[in-house]
């Protein structure tokens, strides 16, 4: 099995910058494609970004494309989301999650794994 455990959440201004870590153990962390979602108090969850296996290839929601950047480390077995020119809408629990069916990493039901979750506040 896989374990995923987010870090990096904080509070932050406006318009400051932030990256959030994913460190994964278990099955090789290489083999699967890797996503970043978020959920807003009382929004449903959004995707945010994903990653493929080999980190070649990023995929973004159009609310993040430009600000925010999806990498991956194989070696440390470690998913990074850097995060710039935060807004108040940012503000929202973010996960991340691993081995989504191909193609569909924009669906959260389609990821098998699952790290418990990061805060992360945006102040104006």
């Amino acid at each position: 099995q896989v374990h995923l455990v987010e870090s990096g959440g904080k509070v932050v201004q406006a318009g400051g910058s932030l990256r959030l870590s994913c460190a994964a153990s278990g099955r090789s962390f290489s083999d699967y494609f890797m996503g970043w979602f978020r959920q807003a108090p009382g929004k449903a969850r959004e995707f945010v970004a994903a990653i493929s296996d080999s980190g070649d290839a990023t995929y973004y929601a159009d609310s993040v494309k430009g600000r925010f950047t999806i990498s991956r480390d194989n070696v440390k077995k470690t998913l990074y989301l850097q995060m710039k020119r935060l807004s108040p809408e940012d503000t929202a629990a973010y996960s991340c999650a691993g081995n989504p069916d191909y193609g569909l990493w924009e669906n959260p039901q389609t990821y098998d794994y699952w790290g418990q979750g990061t805060q992360v506040t945006v102040s104006s």
